[in-house]
């Protein structure tokens, strides 16, 4: 289940009891805990491995699962909106736990689920198109679409944009999309196709059957579960919405009479049409607390983690209602702690997002990989604004694994063991460009000038090959948007030409004298930008106005990043000349 959506939206939040736990206290008390394991692995996927490879070798000696099945991961979101980068924790999660099980040899299936039979409770106020691109609800094709469908499930709702069958289409693609580009491939299964194919037919006869026990295992995490509950909710044939009231079942025949009654959404009531009818198990939902554990049976499912969110309430009702009602061992759970944007929760609906795509206009892919491989124990702030930080402490992360520096053995073994799975080829010939520098080569569109000021400040090994090159400078523009996204001090453009300028005697002497002295000496960055202050006093100009003679000579602006370790990175020939004023 996603992390930091809350409960599941055809939840009724007043008569639910979840309250969230932290990662380490559901380790804590689940009879599934990986505490142990975890503890004799530099890679917290390896100890949840442990615990799905003991889970399946179990089940074959006991004879309840063939030797050749696949081993299932799964994942899973309801589609009501934008899915952000801590949704894709689902993705990521399973993906290196699936990646660690293949490496031991077993065949993995990462399936995702898209609940998408789910009835939407609530027009957002935020969408996002196929390309990712976060819009309020006045920028889309057909807004109105929402509100006239409140109670329907995701995919009976026109899609607002108008390029996806239904709503529920539409968002379940963006996630696929997202995780294609996160470099996952997973299977997406859609809620209403189960149903619709009969899927999860059995497991509804099941719990209807068994509908005494369901409402009182059910009692024990959720309010109001009185004689009159049956935990089934049709579709009404005659509008369309999801209701909550049945008045009869036949098991025999695979059929509800219903009522369309009003239902409670949050604040609000969904009224329903009064029409009373008889729906097959095809055509209507099992609540999600009865749903979950539907899926781990139909899918088969060894494997699932959640947010904290789920780990009180949610996930104990599932393990619960899997043993007690379906007679089934539920798959080895993991909670992970929530992530935070910019030190804020992610909301959809304040605009506080940040989805998967937009992340890999700002990283290279293993960066983001190298994010969701730290420990899903420990809550983390994706701060846009610091991603230089992130990026650094990858290429350090990246260089222990090379034996580049020196690193304690703890780093050094998770190093070793991560790493693999974060990048797409282990190459020791790589090359990477500091993530601020690559910023400033961002300030020129010129890729003969960027490769140039690269290698100059020796960014880029004169032995490089063209590859690693190639990949370094790759960097550039992702930088680059880092610096405009967040309009920081690296959001300037070089000047290429020399702007119209007038300096006193003073200052053109000043500027004759640190030309010359780079000519001749070839400062570093530091020694540079001392070189700035000497050159500025040796001739009685302000240094501060000397600064910005320098800044309006490159940048064409009164101020910018630090001055010497700039003018260090170009071209020597280059500065040297501007500095005379000769172009």
């Amino acid at each position: 289940m996603s992390d930091d959506s809350g409960p599941p939206v055809d939840a009724a939040p007043s008569n639910t009891v979840d309250v969230p736990l932290d990662a380490e206290a559901f380790e804590a008390r689940s009879p599934h805990t990986l505490a142990e394991s975890d503890r004799q692995h530099a890679f917290w996927a390896d100890a949840v491995a442990d615990a799905v490879e003991a889970r399946v070798e179990a089940a074959i000696e006991a004879g309840e699962r063939d030797s050749d099945a696949p081993i299932v991961v799964k994942g899973g979101i309801s589609p009501s909106g934008v899915p952000h980068l801590g949704n894709m924790n689902e993705v990521m999660r399973g993906y290196f736990v699936a990646e660690t099980l293949r490496e031991r040899g077993y065949e993995v299936r990462q399936v995702f689920t898209t609940d998408d039979r789910d009835p939407l409770r609530k027009v957002p106020r935020k969408l996002a198109d196929l390309d990712g691109n976060v819009v309020g609800l006045g920028e889309v094709e057909d807004a109105g679409a929402l509100g006239r469908n409140l109670g329907k499930p995701y995919t009976a709702i026109p899609d607002p944009f108008g390029c996806c069958d239904s709503y529920g289409d539409h968002f379940s693609e963006l996630i696929r999309r997202s995780a294609e580009r996160l470099g996952v491939d997973i299977e997406i299964v859609s809620n209403t196709a189960l149903y619709e194919a009969g899927d999860l037919e059995d497991a509804t006869r099941e719990v209807l059957a068994n509908a005494d026990r369901a409402r009182e295992v059910l009692a024990n995490y959720q309010n109001k579960v009185d004689a009159d509950y049956v935990p089934f909710n049709p579709i009404c044939a005659e509008c369309g919405k999801v209701t909550e009231t049945v008045t009869s079942i036949d098991l025999d025949a695979g059929t509800v009479d219903y009522c369309c009654t009003d239902m409670e959404a949050g604040d609000n009531t969904i009224e329903g049409c009064g029409h009373e009818g008889t729906a097959t198990f095809r055509e209507g939902k099992l609540p999600w607390r009865f749903e979950w554990p539907a899926q781990w049976r139909v899918l088969g499912v060894d494997f699932e983690p959640f947010g904290k969110d789920h780990a009180e309430g949610s996930w104990p009702s599932g393990d619960h209602i899997a043993r007690a009602v379906f007679g089934d061992k539920p798959p080895v759970p993991m909670v992970y702690e929530w992530f935070t944007l910019n030190g804020e929760p992610f909301s959809s609906s304040a605009g506080n997002v940040v989805l998967a795509g937009e992340v890999l206009d700002l990283l290279e892919r293993a960066v983001v990989h190298f994010f969701f491989a730290k420990d899903p124990k420990r809550a983390r702030d994706f701060d846009v604004h610091a991603l230089d930080q992130l990026v650094d402490e990858f290429d350090r992360f990246e260089r222990v694994y090379f034996e580049e520096v020196e690193a304690p053995e703890t780093e050094r073994e998770r190093a070793e063991r991560v790493y693999p799975f974060v990048v797409d080829e282990v190459r020791p010939e790589r090359v990477r460009i500091a993530y601020t520098f690559a910023a400033v080569l961002g300030m020129t569109d010129d890729a003969e000038l960027r490769e140039t000021m690269a290698r100059r400040s020796g960014h880029i090994p004169d032995d490089a090959p063209e590859w690693a090159v190639e990949a370094a400078l790759d960097r550039v523009p992702l930088a680059r948007n880092w610096a405009v996204r967040t309009d920081n001090e690296y959001n300037y453009r070089l000047a290429e030409d020399l702007p119209e300028v007038d300096f006193d005697g003073n200052t053109e002497a000043a500027l004759t004298e640190l030309a010359d002295r780079i000519e001749a000496e070839q400062p570093d960055g530091e020694a540079l930008q001392e070189a700035v202050y000497e050159t500025a006093r040796g001739n009685d100009v302000d240094v501060g106005d000397f600064f910005t003679a320098g800044y309006r000579l490159f940048l064409d602006e009164d101020q910018g990043p630090r001055l010497g370790p700039f003018l260090a990175a170009l071209d020597r020939q280059f500065v040297v000349r501007r500095l005379r004023l000769e172009g």
